[in-house]
């Protein structure tokens, strides 16, 4: 008897796809859409350290007589509660992957294998994962390129672990820096976002990884930063800022995106057709899954009625595939009320089966052995050194000199790795890590004299280790001091159904940033601001370094000595900041973010509606720290820039700009070299500030001049027109090049009709 044709690998995947739907029954077609189990219900480990199918994951299974995806197999933190003493090490994961995989394969009718997901934040969030720093220090670095071979490394990982696909957040815009997910952002720029999207898609790629994008769409712009509220997003907000980096992740082949918990129009983003069948399938030619934020499902009963109409309304509305809700496994019901075409339960279910087809699931169902992959942890230093930003310095203080041999290291974010990771991370090893104190001792070396005390609290106004860390200062040549904040979730914290943290009083207890922790105002908290004014009070030179995961506003610096921000750097972070501190690495990192004055400006983005706004009576509008800004520890001269041409037609402007950078000091510097838009008259639709429309890094040796050439296409010169497509209008324009938004010198330039 022949294999049937969904066997066969050399058919094409329509019709295997076609073939296998026809074999299906209603359940198994349901249970392909479902992911309704959380991975670490599917295993336990036994006395004898191994690992076992539970009865509740065999259940599952029988329910369906198959499995469409099973969520974070692997996945461990607080929330799951998952540790070393009863996880999935990196030594165990091929093997319980295999068992879960070849109970579907050879315990199911159809033997359809099970989609493993797992989430891979900034690196895969299981035992024994190499972390990434967070995507904001990945925005801080402007660097797509090692991006690229960073998410390819873990990629590596996951897929040596058994994962086939990878949920990371990428689509998120920072534009209220509130919102706890924040650091979870590239930035608060669509062209930025679009092109670490593109360099995160190649790289998980290339390792036979899928991506599912996370957010579609615009749940960077609640109101009031607030998590999982509304948006106020029109139209033309929408495709402006929230779609360029979903439309650049899904040309560069992601398996799918996330639906977002937002509304937009009045609709949630996964029963939203607008977005989900109209803009990404229709107008986009998207041909991946959409799948459904945890438990996003189950909020749909207040507008659809019950359970059975909320599942009906999101798949007809383009979601496939479920996560955790009671929604989605009552399909059948939906099918058999009439709530639901079966027609287009088979378009999901074939969607996902698709998937499976093109990641080669029947035809390698299990995990290929071969030795672990290597360079993960290399090339998160790396990032963690490209992203350090130096915001302010007095010239001399840094980098510090053989002659600075007494060094106080003070603050809260001093001495923990915890706080170095971000949300979303799961337990590391102890000895994992070099905390920035760890670094700044390993980078003095014996001869020097480095002193630590803690100094405060994270959060709170504590002041009882106050005077320890001023008498450091007093007698130190420089205090480091380290502030900011943290996502490190702990073991106290409570946490709603879809992982995300409870707010209430006293919860969560040390975290300041993460999911499901907003803040209304972004200083720093008193005591860290208390234990800054009184070092600085001492006239030594002080280093503040901000280690956090979003811009908190900040007061003007006062000197001497230094402002940089590490971002959440990851686990090798510590030696990434020393590297800089002591000159070993140049600071190279520029602003992904505008850093506000205060909550009370926001927004406080660069790239607004230009109306010509002056500012407030009390403050200026302007950011503390504009989007771009980074300082080195040489000086770059930018000459202006030059087209090609100063009249171009709109069909087809293509020229080029050159700009002149010398490095006019006596350090080696790496500088980032930015271009931006900006129109001055004509088109459809009120004009922004700017925008950015290029960048390239560039490293010059002291003395060294160069010049940077970028093309200026229609991709340059677009903006959404009447249709919501982007598209080039005539008009007058100024490209402009320079180290920062808000130090440009721009080149005019005539776009005509035709």
């Amino acid at each position: 008897m022949s294999e049937p044709l969904y066997r066969d690998p050399a058919a094409a995947v329509p019709d295997r796809v076609a073939d296998l739907l026809r074999r299906m029954t209603l359940p198994e077609k349901v249970g392909q859409v479902n992911q309704r189990l959380y991975g670490w219900h599917a295993y336990e480990r036994g006395a004898d350290g191994g690992h076992r199918l539970t009865d509740v994951f065999r259940a599952e299974v029988a329910a369906y007589d198959g499995m469409g995806a099973l969520y974070g197999l692997q996945r461990a933190d607080p929330w799951s509660g998952v540790t070393f003493a009863d996880g999935i090490t990196a030594a165990d994961a091929a093997r319980v992957t295999d068992a879960v995989q070849r109970h579907v394969v050879e315990g199911t009718r159809l033997g359809i294998p099970v989609l493993m997901v797992e989430e891979v934040p900034h690196g895969h969030q299981a035992l024994d994962g190499t972390v990434l720093p967070a995507n904001l220090a990945v925005g801080a670095s402007w660097d797509p390129e090692l991006y690229e071979a960073a998410a390819a490394a873990a990629a590596a990982e996951l897929r040596a672990r058994g994962g086939h696909l990878a949920l990371v957040s990428a689509l998120d815009l920072v534009r209220d820096p509130r919102w706890g997910r924040t650091e979870e952002c590239f930035g608060e720029d669509p062209y930025l976002a679009a092109r670490f999207t593109e360099a995160l898609v190649r790289g998980m790629r290339s390792q036979g990884v899928g991506v599912v994008l996370k957010h579609f769409a615009g749940q960077g712009a609640t109101v009031g930063g607030r998590n999982s509220a509304a948006t106020e997003l029109g139209a033309r907000e929408l495709h402006e800022i929230h779609l360029m980096a979903a439309r650049a992740g899904v040309r560069a082949g992601a398996a799918g995106v996330m639906a977002a918990y937002n509304e937009f129009d009045g609709l949630p983003c996964a029963a939203n057709p607008y977005l989900l069948t109209e803009l990404l399938r229709r107008r986009w030619g998207f041909e991946g899954i959409v799948m459904a934020d945890g438990c996003a499902l189950d909020r749909l009963v207040r507008l659809a009625g019950d359970p059975v109409a909320a599942g009906a309304t999101a798949l007809a509305a383009g979601t496939d595939l479920s996560l955790w809700d009671g929604a989605f496994p009552r399909l059948g019901e939906a099918v058999e009320r009439g709530l639901l075409a079966e027609e287009a339960l088979n378009r999901a279910v074939g969607r996902v089966l698709a998937l499976k087809f093109r990641l080669g699931l029947f035809e390698a169902p299990y995990v290929e052995r071969g030795e672990s992959p290597a360079g993960a942890a290399k090339l998160s230093e790396r990032l963690a050194r490209a992203s350090v930003t130096l915001l302010e310095h007095d010239g001399t203080t840094l980098p510090l000199s053989s002659a600075v041999r007494r060094i106080a290291v003070l603050g809260p974010n001093a001495d923990s790795v915890p706080q170095q990771l971000g949300d979303y991370t799961a337990p590391q090893r102890p000895g994992t890590g070099v905390t920035v104190l760890d670094g700044i001792r390993a980078a003095a070396g014996p001869g020097r004299a480095v002193t630590y005390a803690r100094g405060c609290e994270l959060v709170g106004d504590d002041r009882s280790g106050l005077a320890e860390a001023v008498a450091l200062a007093a007698g130190a040549q420089v205090a480091v001091v380290v502030l900011g904040g943290s996502s490190a979730r702990e073991d106290g914290t409570r946490f709603a159904a879809n992982g995300a943290a409870v707010v209430a009083a006293g919860n969560p207890p040390g975290m300041t940033c993460g999911e499901g922790v907003d803040l209304a105002d972004l200083a720093l908290p008193a005591g860290q601001t208390a234990l800054l004014n009184a070092v600085a009070a001492t006239g030594t030179p002080v280093v503040t370094v901000l280690v956090q995961g979003r811009p908190h506003a900040l007061p003007p610096f006062a000197g001497p000595g230094a402002l940089l921000c590490a971002w959440y750097p990851g686990p090798w972070g510590g030696r990434a900041v020393a590297d800089v501190l002591f000159g070993a690495a140049g600071p190279a990192g520029r602003l992904p973010v505008s850093v506000p004055r205060s909550a009370a400006q926001l927004p406080v983005v660069y790239n607004g509606k230009d109306h010509g706004y002056r500012g407030y009576v009390d403050q200026p509008a302007t950011a503390r720290y504009a989007f771009g800004h980074g300082l080195s520890y040489g000086s770059v001269r930018y000459g202006p820039p030059v087209l090609s041409a100063t009249r171009a037609p709109a069909g087809d402007p293509r020229l080029t700009c050159t700009v002149t950078v010398e490095n006019t000091g006596a350090a080696a510097v790496r500088e980032t070299v930015q271009l931006y838009v900006r129109r001055v008259a004509g088109g459809s639709s009120w004009p922004r500030v700017r925008e950015l429309r290029g960048f390239t890094g560039v490293d010059l040796a002291p003395g060294e001049r160069r010049e940077v050439v970028f093309a200026v296409t229609a991709q340059t010169l677009a903006s959404v027109g009447r249709d919501l497509e982007r598209v080039v209008e005539a008009g007058e324009f100024a490209v402009e090049t320079g180290p920062a938004s808000d130090r440009t010198q721009g080149a005019p330039l005539t776009v005509t009709p035709g």
